[in-house]
């Protein structure tokens, strides 16, 4: 592989890391993610009245 592959290749698999390592700080370190969770069972659609 030459050497221009190499410098491709690195910076795709490390802004793909990178990028992926940014997401799961996002969800993981936001503290008010919880309060934002919630289960099919506690939506409201209106349609049981």
């Amino acid at each position: 592989m030459t050497p221009a592959g190499w410098i491709i290749m690195i910076l795709a698999c490390g802004g793909f890391i990178g990028l992926l390592v940014w997401c799961i700080h996002k969800v993981v370190a936001t503290p008010e993610a919880a309060e934002h969770l919630h289960a099919q069972t506690d939506i409201d659609t209106g349609d049981r009245e």
